[in-house]
């Protein structure tokens, strides 16, 4: 199964690899591989690492290569989640050449932005280790991409937030503007809901104490620099989990894990991660 591992099953991995294939294959296909590469040609070629990273995305890759070869044989020497350096080999794949050629942008693409986010993502893990702070990703993704570019996420090491708008209840200061108060959007929100948590943005300490007399189970602290966080954590004394969100970097992020808030969302880690470095080079017989 293509899909172990992920987070789409078989039936979801085969659409986005055709869709992706799709895209580049155009209405011609491959011309340059069909002209050029002899029909008979075969090929062996290493995936390899060319920068330290935290790989993401290989059974993709393997799905890209075997969707158009069927019969190629694929050597994975490294697994998601796991941390490499430059010069690693993830994958052996040989196979007819041409088809090998032809997957082989979709499934480098795949795998450079994806570990790109699981590299950026264990950055801000290691930064916080020890203090007890979760890393959380949030819901600024590609379109399309959110349950791939999550599962990313999760293997450089951090926990994954709300999936959907259907997952979580979240209040934020438009929803609070409309309704007029703090108070009357939490008041609807428990009379609404059924077993989901209902948690608040709070950009200011006097905003807290109306949330949780509310009824808020969670506390989203936004835009707070560390010496106002120490002040929320300790006003609101251990009496539901607490999220700082905002302004998160790499270079700040210890200082906000050592308020003591529960939790720390950052929007970079999928937002803006670079791709990583990673080639398909021809391996000799």
């Amino acid at each position: 199964m293509i899909a172990s591992g992920l987070p789409l099953n078989d039936a979801e991995v085969q659409d986005f690899i055709r869709a992706t294939l799709a895209e580049d294959l155009g209405e011609r296909g491959d011309v340059t591989s069909r002209f050029v590469v002899p029909e008979t040609a075969r090929l062996k070629a290493v995936m390899a690492a060319r920068e330290p990273m935290v790989v993401s995305g290989l059974p993709l890759a393997e799905g890209f290569f075997r969707t158009l070869d069927p019969d190629c044989g694929i050597e994975l020497k490294a697994h998601d989640g796991d941390r490499v350096a430059a010069g690693a080999e993830l994958m052996v794949v040989t196979g007819a050449a041409r088809a090998l050629l032809t997957a082989e942008r979709s499934a480098l693409n795949t795998v450079q932005h994806l570990s790109g986010i699981a590299t950026l993502t264990r950055k801000y893990v290691d930064a916080i280790e020890g203090t007890g702070a979760v890393l959380l990703d949030t819901r600024k993704t590609i379109p399309g991409l959110r349950l791939l570019e999550k599962y990313a996420t999760r293997c450089g090491g951090a926990q994954n937030h709300r999936l959907r708008l259907d997952d979580g209840i979240l209040i934020k200061d438009n929803h609070i503007a409309i309704v007029g108060s703090i108070e009357a959007a939490v008041q609807a929100a428990l009379a609404n809901r059924t077993v989901l948590q209902v948690q608040v943005e709070v950009d200011s300490l006097d905003q807290i104490e109306p949330a949780l007399a509310a009824g808020a189970e969670r506390l989203l602290l936004d835009n707070m620099d560390p010496p106002t966080l120490r002040k929320a954590v300790a006003l609101v004394a251990g009496r539901v989990p607490l999220e700082a969100s905002g302004g998160v970097t790499l270079e700040n992020i210890r200082a906000i894990a050592e308020t003591g808030v529960n939790y720390i969302s950052v929007g970079r880690i999928t937002q803006s991660a670079p791709a990583v470095d990673i080639g398909l080079d021809f391996l000799a017989a």
